[in-house]
């Protein structure tokens, strides 16, 4: 292999003045070319562009894969130009188990054949997940990827370089100062001084031809910030879909199991006939009442257990599980001081209490707290 010392010996010496001259500027010891405002400006934007899509990509990996191990083996699937293999996502996963658990239960049995039904649920909402989960990878991750690792690897290269070129004329600027002082000791050094302010010539041109080509491309950053624009719509759109398919699929399966059940499930908020003044709709939650129509009477208070003793609403507590929001559909006014006074369309927590009348709940509104009527109310979860 042949070895040009003339260029090696030239390079270094390139080197090493660049280096004095970053050094001496940091220590204040020499002067430094600033760029122009807009030029400075233009790195400002890209820098940031690059630092807050570098942060997205990060968490958006994330978000579409938890797992660590899985986003590194990945990783060097990529780095291969190898296909990542197909991976079953956790929703296909436990579908699958369920519907090997109710082949060992007994698909004739009420649990094994509910097991079947929310199983092959599940592995729709995981097949719905392996869909955004490419969708998203092909026109979100990909875009900002090709970024990071294309456009801007070829931004930070010429930035490079005009720093190089920006060190290099400054090296000029100093030591042609420095000739012009030797000068005006001795003419002797005229030939110097010419030859210092060609070298700066040709700094100056190369830095300015550098300037421009690096404020072409960070200019082309508004066409990054647009076409990442769409790609953030696309992303959306597919999370919306996923979503609405996820809704879809869940509403199916409540409908499903409410006909496989009879509605024979127990539910900690268990309603007593009389209630049956509100209703509950398709998805489950309470409809509202019609126009026009006027308040239910105040139900009855049992005389049994514990509305036989004085309620001490201040001992009440909340349990661990099963509050849930409701929904007033009419004003209430207060018959003692153990109930909720209440206002129409304002939105309480409830909870049952052991021992309590059917037809009554235990309601919160902020640190108030007594028992409401249940046909008062609209339960929403």
């Amino acid at each position: 292999m042949d070895f040009n010392v003339k260029k090696l010996a030239s390079d270094a010496g390139v080197f090493f003045n660049r280096a004095v001259q970053f050094t001496e500027e940091k220590l204040g010891q020499a002067e430094k070319t600033e760029l122009d405002a807009h030029l400075e400006n233009l790195i400002a934007r890209a820098d940031c562009t690059k630092n807050w899509t570098e942060k997205i990509f990060r968490q958006t990996e994330i978000l579409l894969q938890p797992n660590p191990s899985a986003r590194i083996e990945e990783f060097f699937y990529e780095k291969l130009d190898k296909k990542i293999p197909l991976r079953t996502t956790n929703g296909e996963l436990l579908g699958q188990y369920m519907l090997d658990a109710a082949r060992d239960f007994g698909p004739g049995t009420p649990y094994g054949s509910t097991l079947i039904i929310v199983g092959d649920y599940q592995r729709r909402l995981g097949g719905a997940e392996r869909e955004f989960l490419q969708t998203s990878a092909i026109n979100f991750l990909t875009p900002l990827r090709n970024f990071l690792e294309g456009d801007w690897r070829t931004i930070s290269k010429e930035k490079r370089l005009l720093e190089n070129r920006r060190l290099d004329l400054d090296v000029c600027k100093a030591r042609l100062k420095k000739a012009k002082l030797a000068e005006a000791k001795a003419a002797l050094w005229s030939e110097e001084v010419d030859k210092a302010e060609h070298e700066l010539r040709v700094a100056q041109t190369e830095f300015d031809r550098q300037a421009e080509v690096t404020r072409l491309l960070l200019e082309g950053i508004s066409s990054t910030h647009v076409n990442h624009l769409r790609c953030l719509h696309e992303f959306v759109e597919a999370q919306a879909v996923y979503y609405a398919q996820c809704h879809k699929h869940m509403q199916d399966l409540q409908k499903e199991l409410r006909s496989a059940n009879g509605d024979t499930v127990p539910n900690a908020f268990t309603m007593s006939p009389s209630t049956s003044a509100v209703s509950a709709g398709p998805s489950g939650l309470s409809s509202g009442p019609p126009a026009g129509a006027s308040p239910p009477p105040r139900p009855p208070v049992s005389p049994s257990g514990l509305e036989r003793s004085t309620l001490k609403i201040e001992e009440v507590q909340p349990p661990a599980t099963g509050t849930r929001k409701a929904k007033v559909l009419y004003d209430y006014d207060a018959h003692d001081t153990s109930e909720l006074s209440l206002m129409a369309d304002e939105l309480i927590t409830v909870y049952t209490v052991p021992g309590m009348d059917p037809d009554w709940l235990m309601g919160e509104r902020g640190n108030k707290k007594g028992k409401v009527p249940v046909t008062y109310l609209e339960l929403l979860s």
